[in-house]
């Protein structure tokens, strides 16, 4: 069997994908053989294999195993079942395998990842031996097969423990992995294998704090009393000798790829404790800092050489995926200082240090801001490999410029550390040193000044944010340099120069705004003469800051140059490629929206629009370009509104044969993001436009939309161009009924009624016909009964069949404020004509049944003010009818409690689902009410921004006067935590207003006087009936 499968593993890495095809269906065909998993163990156990081979089988063995072993695996498939001999079979080859100290990295790792996936399911209970076993290999395996243990013990730690399992191994765990740690006759990679599965245990560790504060507290002080002074003495440790290229790969003791790793994730361990207990910490605060500083300065030089002078390949990880380039360790570094900055005694300590009587005549060189400085500048050099990025792909620099970009780098990390700086004088320090880099020894290179000029707006931006003064004397030395800069053959250089220049001439207390106009003047210049294009995007970009500053009356100066500007810089870039550079795309058009509101109305004069719409159908793709070219064009639609029917049709006049065209080409390009961008465009048209619209306005639209809506399945294009109808009915229903289609001879009305039916019909989603709700409320409040006659109830009907299949939420609001809103003024004919009605299928009954479940069930996560007001309203008329069909009618009540403790994942969730009680409507209704009383819901994060960030009470001592704000997303429990936003309900903000929360309590203060009420109460919830008690005893007080 081994040959056979020895063939088809090599088949499935042909090139040719039929080939890989038939390979990969062959070996499924295998499943049944309780031969073929020990026949893939063995192929990959054989050292005389070829490695893609090995790999090849154990990347089978990982898709047999998550299909066949557990129905507890997400991925299981039903139709195989492995024999429990089988099954232990496997556990020790493949055990024996990933410990077996196998020389292929790879084959280790694989085999441990599949180890890991069968302890998750299967240990303890089926396999009670795998810790044990793992935990006696460590102290007498030889290196080889301690990095294959450590491997195997670290997936199991991630991903294979639960509380229990841990808390009964973890005194064991802990001291086998700190002693392999510790000892310096281990192979650095294996130590900091060791280190990385320590800082592991602590998101289990933190599961166990919850419910046993006491012990894991005990336990935790104890590890770190012993691991803290460990990870001191490594953060000391010098770096070797920068390795030549043949020493790189070298992998001794001394190594300087094991050393980085090693440090790299002792910083790691120390800033993950810091997250989770930061009190543990709290006695070795300044000497972190002060280690980690020192580490700081002394790996400035080498950084700099590697990355900035030389053009060496940064952020490798290796097979175990230990990161083990330099850059890496500095963002680490970088990072937990910034944390560390939050300490009080940190801040106090540095206090202290800049008292007047330590500082030698007032001036701060020498001191600890000084050397901060430095460190700052030092990583904010642009590297070779950004240079070559850039220089490349002008994209990626604004990207970077904008930190909206996925290479997080020592650059990134050092602007977050500045804001932990401001409260001290970094504007003279940093002068200080930005003299001596301009003015100083002739080696200062241009990256180093770049860098200064980078860190000084990084420390404007916060200053800003802060509403901090900015000394103008500073100010001005500063900008003598801004201005060497401009004026510099470097284009980085020059760049960063113009960037600069805007952002210090627009803080008002800088004292420069009488500049504003003639720095912006020159920035405009330099857009059309400069040759480099990162210099060009920089002056785009940095137009904004002088257009948001400058009064109206001298930006619209700059308005018609601008947009000269931005179209030639269009016409020089290649267009085919402009649609892969979204952050140019944006940095165009927000500086366009810029240069157009500071008059809308001169943009019918010149083609600002024209470049606008080149760049939205270019940008139709990209999410972000969208919106900003919708709220851009929002904005001149709603102003040109603004200044009166004359000026609206001018701009319709002018847009409408551009967005109708959009729509042709769209349609026979199948270009479906171009129709998408044209009808959100056409929907901000239709939004703000006037009562009457202009002339002929639904004759040019309504065919388009019609067309759109009867042959595409896109759902957001469904979406725009439902709503878009919409909006023509509201603003002017006249014209859309008295529209008559000429291709089909149908009037208005009946198109409409038409285009709800197909949105309601079973062969569109949910996602598609998500806003024909609010489109068959407006033609009914528009048209009215008489006009509609009979299809008012044909329609009525298919919204109520149409809801009984309904899953999305947003979607189910939408339909079910049709039957809302007629409730406000009928509530009785809208039971009444429900109860008429009969639904067929599973979810089916009479049409009373099937609404006011889906209702009555999803009602407590509408969202909008608006929506939820004329909800609330709606329930208490149907309450206030007190129907008796209705207390027949069951539907889903409260959760019914889980008894354990332990997080729900999603996986979790499927197979064993909530279970809620059966209760009657109007209790239900009741409960519904009384849930939007008071403390409205709000989409909250269970736990994440509150239990991770803030800390315990009890725990802390003061230490830490702020938290850090980043999200551990390899926590297990942020993880599951996370997965509950799977519920699309969770997003959609809930709030009552005022005037709406008064209502409700007058109503409940009527409604409890009733004896109805009385029998409703006995089947409330404790919690329930205290709001209630709450609110009487308020409404006493008052």
């Amino acid at each position: 069997m081994e040959q056979q499968v020895l063939q088809l593993l090599a088949a499935t890495l042909e090139p040719a994908p039929e080939t890989r095809t038939n390979a990969e269906r062959h070996l499924e065909q295998l499943y049944t053989n309780d031969a073929f998993p020990i026949c893939l163990i063995s192929i990959a156990s054989h050292n005389s294999v070829e490695p893609p081979l090995r790999q090849a089988a154990l990347l089978v063995l990982k898709t047999f195993v998550l299909r066949t072993w557990s129905q507890s695996l997400e991925e299981f498939q039903s139709g195989v079942t492995i024999s429990d001999a089988t099954k232990d079979q496997v556990r020790q080859s493949l055990l024996a395998l990933a410990t077996s100290g196998d020389q292929e990295r790879k084959v280790i790792s694989a085999s441990s990842y599949v180890v890991s996936k069968i302890a998750s399911v299967d240990f303890p209970e089926q396999w009670p031996s795998l810790l044990p076993t793992l935990l006696q290999l460590i102290p007498r395996s030889h290196e080889n097969q301690l990095h294959g243990v450590l491997v195997v013990l670290g997936n199991l730690v991630e991903d294979g423990f639960d509380e229990e399992q841990f808390g009964t191994s973890a005194v064991e765990l802990v001291k086998c992995i700190y002693d392999v740690a510790t000892d310096e006759g281990k192979t650095l990679t294996s130590r900091a294998l060791a280190i990385s599965i320590y800082r592991a245990c602590f998101d289990t560790m933190e599961l166990m704090y919850q419910t046993d504060k006491a012990s894991v507290r005990q336990f935790m002080q104890a590890a770190s009393d012993a691991w803290t002074p460990f990870f001191v003495n490594v953060l000391k440790m010098p770096l070797p000798r920068i390795p030549t290229d043949e020493q790189e790969d070298e992998a001794g003791s001394g190594s300087w790829r094991g050393v980085v790793a090693l440090k790299t994730q002792v910083v790691k361990a120390l800033d993950k404790i810091h997250r989770l207990f930061s009190h543990l910490l709290s006695q070795h605060t300044l000497s972190l800092f002060s280690t980690v500083w020192e580490s700081l300065q002394a790996h400035v030089g080498p950084y700099v050489t590697l990355y900035v002078t030389d053009n060496q390949q940064g952020r490798l990880e290796d097979a175990d995926r230990l990161p083990y380039t330099l850059d890496f360790l500095v963002i680490e570094e970088l990072d937990y200082l910034q944390t560390l900055f939050g300490s009080v005694t940190v801040k106090h300590e540095l206090d202290a240090q800049l008292t007047p009587e330590k500082i030698s005549n007032g001036a701060l060189e020498g001191t600890w801001i000084a050397q901060i400085m430095a460190i700052l500048v030092g990583y904010s050099q642009i590297t070779q490999e950004d240079e070559g990025l850039w220089n490349f792909d002008v994209n990626v620099f604004l990207s970077e410029e904008t930190s909206e970009t996925a290479n997080y780098s020592p650059r990134n990390a050092c602007t977050g550390l500045v804001q932990k700086l401001t409260k001290w004088p970094v504007l003279e320090s940093l002068l200080a040193y930005t003299k001596t880099t301009f003015e100083g020894a002739p080696e200062s290179n241009a990256r180093a000044k770049e860098a200064a000029l980078f860190v000084l707006k990084q420390i404007l931006d916060e200053l800003d944010s802060c509403s901090a003064e900015v000394n103008p004397n500073l100010a001005r030395t500063y900008l003598e340099y801004i201005g060497l800069a401009m004026r510099d053959d470097d284009e980085f250089l020059r760049a960063r120069g113009y960037i600069s220049a805007a952002r210090l001439t627009t803080i008002s207390s800088a004292g420069l705004l009488d500049i504003v106009p003639e720095y912006a003047q020159q920035t405009l210049s330099i857009i059309d003469q400069d040759a480099s294009d990162v210099v060009k995007v920089s002056c785009i970009r940095s137009l904004q800051e002088y257009l948001k500053t400058l009064p109206s009356s001298r930006a619209r100066e700059f308005q018609v140059q601008t947009v000269a500007a931005i179209s030639n810089f269009l016409s020089s870039q290649d267009l085919s490629e402009l649609k892969d550079s979204e952050d140019l795309l944006d940095t165009l058009v927000e500086t366009l929206r810029d240069a157009i509101m500071a008059d809308p109305s001169l943009c019918l004069e010149h083609p600002a629009l024209d470049v606008l719409f080149t760049m939205a159908s270019y940008g139709a793709s990209s999410f972000q370009t969208t919106m900003l070219v919708n709220e851009a064009f929002e904005s001149i639609t709603s102003s040109m509104a603004a200044k009166g029917p004359d000026a609206y049709s001018q701009l319709c006049a002018k847009v409408l044969p551009t967005l109708t065209g959009a729509l042709d080409v769209g349609d026979m390009t199948s270009e479906n993001t171009l129709s998408d961008m044209a009808v959100s465009l056409l929907s901000s048209l239709a939004e703000h436009g006037l009562k009457p619209l202009p002339q002929n306005f639904v004759a040019t639209v309504m065919p388009k939309l019609y067309r759109l809506l009867f042959s595409s399945n896109d759902f957001s294009l469904n979406q725009s161009a439902t709503v878009t109808i919409r909006h023509l009915l509201s603003r002017d229903a006249d014209q859309v009924f008295s529209w008559q289609d000429p291709a089909t001879g149908k009037g208005g009305l009946e198109i409409v009624l038409l285009i709800i039916d197909r949105l309601l019909g079973p062969d569109v989603d949910d996602a598609s016909a998500a806003e024909v709700g609010g489109l068959a409320v407006e033609l009914v409040e528009k048209a009215g009964a008489d006009r509609l006659g009979p299809y008012l109830m044909q329609l009525l009907r298919i919204v109520a069949v149409r809801l009984s299949t309904a899953e999305h939420a947003s979607f189910i609001q939408n339909l079910v404020l049709v039957f809302a809103r007629l409730a406000l003024t009928n509530a009785k004919e809208v039971l009444d004509f429900l109860a008429q009605v009969h639904i067929a299928g599973g979810a089916g009954g009479t049409g009373l049944e099937v609404v006011l479940r889906k209702w009555l069930e999803h009602s407590v996560h509408f969202s909008g003010y608006d929506a939820i007001r004329q909800n609330i309203i709606a329930l208490t008329n149907i309450y206030k009818l007190h129907d008796r069909r209705l207390a027949n009618i069951q539907v889903q009540g409260d959760l019914m409690a889980d008894n354990s403790s332990r997080i729900k994942t999603r996986s979790q969730s499927k197979r064993t689902p909530d279970r809620y009680s059966i209760i009657p409507v109007p209790l239900k209704l009741t409960k519904v009410l009384i849930s939007e009383l008071s403390n409205p819901l709000t989409p909250s994060t269970p736990g994440l921004m509150q239990n991770k960030l803030s800390g315990d009470s009890d725990e802390e001592d003061g230490e830490w006067e702020d938290e850090p704000d980043i999200v551990d997303l390899g926590n297990p429990t942020t993880t599951a935590e996370l997965m509950t936003y799977a519920d699309e309900a969770k997003w959609h903000v809930h709030q009552l207003d005022d005037d709406t929360q008064s209502y409700l309590i007058d109503f409940f203060k009527q409604a409890s006087t009733e004896p109805n009420f009385q029998n409703l109460y006995h089947g409330l919830t404790d919690e329930e009936r205290e709001k209630l008690q709450s609110m009487d005893n308020k409404q006493a007080a008052q």
